[in-house]
């Protein structure tokens, strides 16, 4: 037997605004909001059919390199036009080498991620 993927939890200090950024950009919607046992609230978001992403507060901001990022493509259009949208919607570039493929980006958070080019 095997496990599957079932959510990315994202650490944020702002859970709803990191929903917010994350559902522009994906084109979706929040699936679903509790509090814990304790009261904090936890937003979660569809991905169109992959893993949910789970926003979940921390009392800290983020420090140093993510351990692990996000990696996405536009479903139409091309890179630069993704990135520009991004970008209007709150995103940060981050680096962007022109002998590698992708771009970095950080979201308000500063969670990084990269925008790939289209895929086929």
């Amino acid at each position: 037997m095997v496990s599957r993927l079932i959510a990315v939890a994202v650490d944020c200090r702002d859970p709803e605004r990191c929903a917010t950024f994350w559902c522009a950009a994906l084109g979706t919607e929040v699936d679903r909001r509790w509090r814990d046992a304790h009261g904090v609230e936890y937003v979660q978001i569809g991905t169109g059919g992959g893993p949910l992403l789970l926003f979940q507060p921390v009392p800290e901001e983020r420090a140093g390199k993510n351990r692990l990022h996000l990696d996405i493509a536009p479903a139409a259009g091309t890179q630069e036009s993704e990135v520009q949208r991004l970008v209007d919607l709150g995103a940060t570039r981050i680096a962007d080498e022109p002998e590698l493929p992708w771009v970095v980006l950080a979201d308000p958070e500063g969670n990084e991620f990269c925008v790939l080019p289209p895929r086929g």
